[in-house]
């Protein structure tokens, strides 16, 4: 299966447990891969054929910065299934990072996949 990816989307968003944190926004970074057979649009070289990924980073956007969800579990679980229902993507992978989040390491998130590859 072929993999239509976003690397290094950055949503700023009201995530986390604590009363500071509901009080501000902050960035994550989302890499997503979907699997999509390319086949059809690479032979008519028609986008009509593929899966628009400016579509797809539009509504992710979209939804992250509307959202306010104290876990970083829960957004990457929604995010998995506006991506799986209303995509025409049988798989998807997302790593979400929340750099910052502890203050002595680079990167701090998660990594999900779900769907069928």
């Amino acid at each position: 299966m072929d993999i239509i990816f976003l690397g290094g989307l950055e949503v700023d968003t009201v995530i986390g447990i604590y009363d500071w944190e509901r009080s501000i926004r902050q960035k994550i970074i989302l890499d997503i891969e979907m699997a999509f057979d390319i086949r059809k649009a690479a032979a008519t070289d028609d986008i009509a054929y593929t899966l628009d990924y400016k579509t797809v980073s539009d509504r992710i956007v979209a939804f992250v910065e509307a959202s306010e969800f104290y876990l970083v579990e829960t957004l990457i679980e929604e995010i998995a299934k506006i991506l799986l229902n209303e995509f025409p993507i049988p798989w998807v992978k997302i790593v979400l990072n929340k750099k910052g989040a502890i203050s002595r390491a680079r990167d701090v998130g998660i990594i999900i996949e779900r769907g069928q590859k």
